[in-house]
């Protein structure tokens, strides 16, 4: 989730990192970003995935047009799965983070379950990813103070008969947003990295609001990756989470903030890695 600063689908883009050769058979890593954000969050990660990776942008973010006042989870998990469906991949390894875990058990489920059950999905990898309670939604993941401030605003925003509120884009300022994540302060280049508009975008709040059903994916192998050193969803919050997921998961510990993808790609990525069959 980068910081809280309808339409068709265009084509996916598909991206192999250069220098790594992909085996016959191998499995597509696909990358789900998380809120505030595009697919090119990943570009630090895709020189340490090997074979075929595929890199999605969720509706009105990045590429792909869509209104953000009324996206939905559903909205999101039809984009995803129609990029993986057009890329033409076989066995999927899904990555996301933070609130792109709102749309795995979807996913999985169209997707039609787990590879060892018949299914496209080989694993699941969530990074600091959201597991609301079964059906509950991405609110209840949240801190206490930002799940009420949010709701006031849109109780606000519905009373004033005023569009529904987007969560805003770039930073006029992004100085805040260099320790705001946890771990080691962001270096220049890191922060300059987080904060392109490229990369950070406006975003939806609809998909918080949306039940999510874990039980519909399955026993899909999944590794949830903690990170340690996270302001945005912390450990605690993270662990409850853990526990929330119908099967238990195999568990990665990072000393990361909330941006593994940006501050350390290489040991994400051997994560992701170790997750293709």
């Amino acid at each position: 989730m980068f910081p809280a600063v309808g339409g068709g689908i265009r084509a996916p883009v598909r991206w192999r990192a250069a220098g790594t050769v992909g085996r016959v058979g191998d499995a597509t890593v696909v990358l789900v970003h998380g809120g505030g954000a595009t697919r090119r969050a990943w570009d630090r990660v895709l020189a340490h995935l090997p074979g075929p990776t595929l890199a999605v942008d969720l509706p009105g973010r990045g590429e792909v047009p869509a209104d953000l006042a009324s996206v939905t989870v559903e909205d999101e998990v039809e984009a995803v799965v129609r990029a993986i469906r057009a890329d033409g991949a076989g066995p999927v390894v899904l990555v996301a983070h933070s609130s792109g875990g709102l749309v795995v058990p979807g996913v999985v489920a169209a997707l039609g379950g787990a590879a060892h059950l018949g299914g496209r999905v080989a694993h699941v990898v969530l990074v600091a990813a959201l597991v609301p309670p079964e059906g509950g939604c991405g609110l209840d993941c949240m801190k206490p103070h930002h799940r009420d401030g949010l709701v006031a605003a849109l109780d606000a925003a519905a009373a004033a008969g005023g569009p529904p509120i987007t969560l805003p884009g770039p930073p006029a300022d992004p100085e805040p947003f260099r320790t705001a994540y946890g771990g080691e302060a962001l270096t220049d280049d890191e922060l300059a990295f987080v904060v392109d508009p490229v990369r950070c975008v406006p975003d939806t709040v609809h998909h918080y609001l949306q039940p999510v059903r874990w039980s519909e994916a399955g026993p899909v192998p999944v590794t949830y990756v903690l990170t340690e050193a996270d302001r945005p969803v912390p450990p605690a919050a993270q662990e409850a989470m853990v526990g929330r997921l119908p099967h238990p998961p195999a568990l990665v510990r990072l000393p990361t903030g909330h941006l593994p993808m940006v501050t350390h790609p290489a040991e994400l990525g051997a994560v992701a890695a170790r997750a293709l069959p």
